[in-house]
């Protein structure tokens, strides 16, 4: 099983837009797919049409063990999701004082069924459940805006992979930094493109999201963008983000 985290400390840069679409994308092509939303704001979760304050139980419970992942999955579609909730606040406080703290995530997903891949959907810090998902994921995909911040928070998330790698996980590979709502006719989107792949090489992803409306616009109907508008530009980027991550397999 490939799991992946989304994952920049920076907000607004499409996180969760990318966790749901290329978990739809690559359910499309077959593959078996698990989300995990991992951030209190549980936009992964609403943004699927799963009303997170109506659960009883949601990720918060698993990672302080008191159910297994089976006991709060649930399916959406062709997707298996494990929601989250406001509770996640408090889980992320309880978690410090916790014994195994950093393992949590990692060994819940080993206790599980079997997927091709888990995407993670992590919060925009580098905190208790940001650490878990870094744990347990054996790739980060890092969706980055074109602009000149991107730059800065791309080389404090790095030192961070390396305090990991480490400390915790030593397999942690970077499978991808993921322009988002790029716009090619701007000078700036093409200056930072250029910047980054000067810097990370073949780490930046040939294929861009293209500043769409209809990707802001799913989550407001509970869908993802190949059930909400498939012929968008959306829909066919994140289609060729699944393709390509397919196709250059496992870091």
């Amino acid at each position: 099983m490939r799991t992946i985290a989304v994952l920049n400390q920076k907000g607004g840069v499409g996180k969760t837009c990318t966790a749901v679409n290329l978990g739809a994308a690559l359910a499309r092509q077959d593959r078996r797919v698990l989300l995990l939303d991992l951030d209190p704001q549980a936009h992964l979760t609403y943004s699927l049409g799963i009303m997170a304050h109506e659960l009883p139980r949601t990720m918060g419970a698993v990672l302080m063990r008191e159910c297994p992942l089976e006991a709060v999955t649930m399916e959406v579609g062709s997707l298996k999701v494990v929601p989250a909730s406001v509770a996640l606040a408090g889980t992320e406080v309880d978690l410090a004082s916790a014994t195994d703290r950093e393992t949590r995530l990692r060994d819940a997903l080993a206790q599980g069924q079997d997927y091709d891949f888990a995407i993670i959907d992590c919060p925009p810090n580098l905190g208790m459940l940001t650490l878990n998902a870094m744990v347990a994921a054996g790739e980060l995909l890092v969706p980055v805006q074109p602009e000149f911040l991107a730059l800065q928070s791309l080389g404090k998330l790095m030192e961070t992979v390396k305090a990991i790698r480490k400390g915790w996980n030593p397999g942690l590979a970077l499978s991808g930094i993921l322009m988002t709502r790029y716009q090619r006719t701007r000078k700036l989107n093409r200056e930072i493109r250029r910047k980054i792949k000067d810097y990370f090489g073949d780490a930046l992803l040939e294929t861009t999201i293209r500043d769409n409306i209809s990707l802001a616009e799913a989550p407001s109907f509970g869908k993802d963008i190949f059930t909400y508008k498939p012929r968008s530009h959306g829909a066919a980027d994140y289609r060729n983000l699944a393709l390509e991550l397919l196709r250059r397999g496992t870091p």
